[in-house]
């Protein structure tokens, strides 16, 4: 306990310290007088869970195939936010397999504090509840443990009861269970790492609630309860159940819907309740490209009930709100926000990467003598279509509706093989790159697309230069939130100053359960030799 409590202190003077905060040059919540803007976080931390310890709060969110997965954020305010870490740092099993799983592995988790020890719980869909622990969050997380096998069983999270009894509600995915829109519940062993019972459906929304899902499990003043989304993730609704036994019958109440407000949802998220006794509820909201969205609500409890966001017409729903007063936590903290920009000055992969699968450790360099992450040109796979098939895409979520993302490379692939390309890609079920390639002829950009990226369809170049080899190349996109479409145009510069349009616009779209990721990347063709070519990326930066 004692070791926990130094390093959230630790963290916190560090977050304190003058300059030592990121502060995003596109999208930062923090108004500065006293209130806040919805998303918290206009990223895709979907399917957001929050935990208090001390006067420290910590959230995760899925990662599905992403990796390192479980990111781990910290706040001192719930509106400020940095990643501190990831709980699970390079392979999800089978561990051998680095091929991506598009939409599998880590779905929905929750982040609880019990006894000094910080626990995360998540259903893998084909495998079944996973678990893994620490003392600190910011240090080394468990290995992750099976804790019920079971296909189909997603969105869990554990209740510590009084009496030293442990449960575990969840949801079940259709897809893989052959039922859905239901709640169950489980009884942990007393190392809540192992289930010791059968799971009980406690919840039927078919009628009314479809699409249940979510659940948060909670205790107060005697009763049980759940919180969850219900209606399906673009247009649905928070619902609450709640019941003095755990087995219910439960009673529900809808306390949150869209409303008149234009932010659809709202959809699954964490309670937190803070030292002043405010309470809050942090939830996502479907972005279409840009992925699941983070807010921030306020909650109040009348008559037993929760009531999240502001119940203008006194009927017991909120609505959510797009700005706020700050939360009450006894002090001012500074500004800060995850990172984006990167100068690849350590030695360390920068916590806002994560590739698109198991890491091999044998595809990037991290040379902060040289300030820069050297990426070697990985084979693609044998039954290769396009970059959907291959995990070696360095990338991070898309930080705010309109922005640039630069990088600096140098390109260096092999003399006699051909095929090797590298460069900036954003990347969902459809994507656009500014790729370099060494041909036969010389090195060549390409601005390329591929529609329908995940049903195998072939990429297509749009136009292409010719470069000289050896020299710097920086590579731009710009998006811009056009409407319901998110439109990306590619440049390029041989100076960082003049920068000349390359191709045509391209229209990003969210990956498989993820929001369109932007990175970089470098690969050849599936040959048979002993080594290849690499890409020196100096710098990647996001800025207006």
């Amino acid at each position: 306990m004692k070791s926990t409590f130094i390093s959230a202190l630790l963290l916190a003077i560090s977050l304190g310290a003058n300059g030592q905060n990121y502060v995003s040059k596109v999208w930062v919540a923090d108004q500065g007088n006293g209130t806040y803007k919805n998303p918290i976080l206009y990223a895709d931390y979907s399917d957001p869970d929050v935990c208090k310890a001390g006067s420290d709060y910590y959230m995760t969110s899925s990662s599905f195939n992403c990796l390192p997965g479980l990111q781990i954020l910290h706040s001192k305010d719930l509106v400020n936010w940095e990643i501190i870490n990831a709980a699970i740092p390079t392979a999800l099993d089978p561990v051998t397999d680095t091929n991506p799983q598009h939409g599998n592995r880590v779905w929905a988790p929750s982040i609880r504090f019990h006894n000094g020890e910080f626990y995360i719980f998540w259903g893998d869909p084909d495998q079944g509840v996973f678990m893994t622990h620490t003392s600190d969050p910011a240090g080394r997380w468990s290995k992750p443990i099976l804790v019920k096998a079971a296909k189909g069983i997603i969105d869990t999270t554990p209740l510590w009861d009084e009496d030293g009894r442990v449960y575990l509600v969840h949801a079940l995915a259709g897809s893989r269970a052959g039922l859905k829109s239901v709640i169950a519940i489980c009884e942990l062993n007393d190392k809540a790492d192992s289930a010791i019972t059968a799971s009980r459906i406690v919840f039927d929304g078919h009628e009314g609630n479809p699409t249940c899902e979510g659940p948060k499990l909670y205790k107060k003043d005697g009763y049980y309860y759940i919180f969850l989304p219900a209606g399906g993730v673009t247009f649905g609704w928070q619902l609450v159940l709640r019941s003095k036994n755990i087995y219910g019958p439960y009673e529900s109440k809808t306390v949150m819907s869209q409303g008149k407000t234009n932010i659809n949802g709202p959809h699954q998220g964490g309670w937190v309740t803070t030292d002043k006794g405010e309470d809050w509820f942090i939830n996502f909201q479907d972005k279409g490209a840009y992925g699941r969205v983070t807010h921030l609500q306020p909650m109040k409890w009348v008559n037993g009930w929760p009531v999240i966001g502001i119940d203008k017409d006194g009927d017991g729903c909120g609505e959510p709100v797009t700005s706020y007063k700050k939360p009450n936590v006894g002090a001012n903290y500074s500004i800060c926000t995850p990172k984006e920009s990167d100068e690849f000055n350590s030695n360390d992969m920068g916590e806002q990467w994560q590739w698109h699968g198991n890491i091999d450790e044998k595809w990037a360099f991290w040379d902060a003598s040289k300030g820069v992450a050297r990426l070697y040109s990985f084979p693609v796979p044998k039954n290769y279509k396009n970059l959907w098939d291959i995990s070696n895409l360095l990338l991070q979520k898309t930080p705010a509706p309109n922005f640039t993302a630069t990088t600096k490379l140098t390109f260096t692939p092999t003399t006699k093989y051909k095929g090797e390309r590298t460069g900036l890609v954003v990347m969902g079920m459809n994507y656009g790159t500014l790729a370099l390639e060494n041909r036969e002829d010389g090195i060549y950009l390409s601005q390329i697309s591929c529609i329908n990226a995940d049903k195998g369809e072939k990429e297509k170049e749009n136009a292409s230069v010719k470069i000289e080899n050896g020299k710097p190349v920086y590579l731009r996109v710009n998006f811009k939130s056009e409407g319901d479409k998110v439109m990306c145009n590619f440049s390029y510069s041989l100076d960082n100053k003049k920068f000349n349009k390359l191709g045509v616009p391209f229209q990003a779209r969210e990956g498989l359960w993820i929001g369109a990721k932007v990175g970089i990347f470098c690969t050849r063709p599936s040959i048979t030799i002993n080594d290849g070519g690499w890409s020196d990326f100096d710098w990647f930066r996001i800025d207006e």
